[in-house]
């Protein structure tokens, strides 16, 4: 038996969550995964995976055997790595993980640029929700949040991303432009149902420093946490959203959506990128780690804001973005 390639069989079939996913991802027959699961737990004398007609899950032998098979498979990819690392070329499969929005607004219309640079090097993006931490069965983990991630992790800062007040033009022209945060009680607006911001949108004035708190009340016309729909809300003509600079950027740019109260800050995210603490890192991990933060300036900014050219700035208030 093969035990590397069994471990390596065993510890996607858990990442999957399913035999027939796992032999989706590695293209193998599911009679081969069903095999080489079952040949390493005969030669182990345990049982790792509890098997259901619905899921699987692993036993406590299991949970135990996996975490030790992910610090060997990290090792041997470590040991080919280095022995590969004269070649200059990055090469290899590349597993990352990203909120969805990233992914779609970003990491999509990033990628063909960095296929180019590095032609040798294929990508696995997984966006399956919200994501604070590095995940160590992946590459890299892109995350985003309000905080800075804690965990033994490598990360670094990619950016700030601002979130920001928009809307078609249509909705505007037919329902006016306002001046001020008190006159979003007689607008349209699309929030996410987080309770915090049920009860109130606080806004702060970028040149005087005046704080004022937005309550929503009865004008939510759509209340959704999933950001596309929020944006392709907007981009119809539904109302007056809160969306993250990056996710907009285009938009913006194209005239499709205009900010709204261009003076005025909600708050700020934080896009980090982290992957798990090695002592070596391939090339291709690190070849796309250098291109993210070549794209995103890796610095406390808001690249998308100050492309669009309506960057909030202390002092004087940013422009119109229309």
């Amino acid at each position: 038996m093969d035990t590397l390639r069994a471990m390596r069989v065993f510890a996607r079939v858990v990442d999957e969550g399913s035999l027939a996913g796992a032999a989706r991802a590695l293209d193998l027959a599911p009679a081969v995964v069903t095999r080489l699961v079952a040949e390493l737990e005969a030669h182990l004398g345990a049982r790792l995976l509890n098997r259901t007609t619905r899921k699987l899950a692993l036993t406590d032998v299991g949970e135990a055997y996996l975490d030790s098979a992910r610090r060997i498979l990290a090792e041997v990819e470590e040991a080919e790595a280095l022995a590969g690392a004269a070649v200059s070329e990055a090469r290899g499969h590349l597993r990352v993980l990203a909120p969805p929005a990233v992914a779609v607004h970003q990491l999509a219309k990033h990628l063909p640029e960095f296929h180019r640079r590095h032609p040798q090097v294929t990508v696995e993006l997984s966006a399956p929700g919200p994501v604070e931490a590095v995940d160590e069965s992946f590459d890299i983990t892109l995350m985003a949040g309000r905080d800075a991630p804690d965990g033994g992790f490598v990360a670094r800062l990619l950016a700030l991303t601002e979130v920001i007040t928009c809307a078609a033009p249509e909705y505007l022209d037919r329902r006016g432009r306002p001046l001020h945060p008190a006159e979003m009680a007689q607008h349209d607006v699309l929030i996410p149902p987080i309770s915090e911001i049920q009860r109130g949108v606080r806004f702060v004035h970028g040149a005087s420093g005046e704080a004022f708190i937005a309550t929503p009340d009865k004008r939510c016309v759509l209340s959704t946490s999933h950001t596309d729909t929020n944006y392709a809300a907007a981009l119809a003509g539904l109302g007056i959203a809160a969306l993250p600079s990056f996710v907009i950027d285009d938009a913006l740019r194209e005239g499709a959506l205009e900010r709204v109260l261009p003076g005025w800050r909600l708050f700020s995210s934080q896009l980090w990128i982290g992957m798990p603490s090695r002592r070596y890192v391939p090339a291709r991990t690190r070849a796309l780690w250098d291109y993210l933060l070549e794209v995103f300036g890796g610095e406390a900014r808001d690249p998308w804001l100050a492309a669009a050219g309506c960057e909030t700035l202390a002092g004087p208030p940013g422009a119109a973005c229309s």
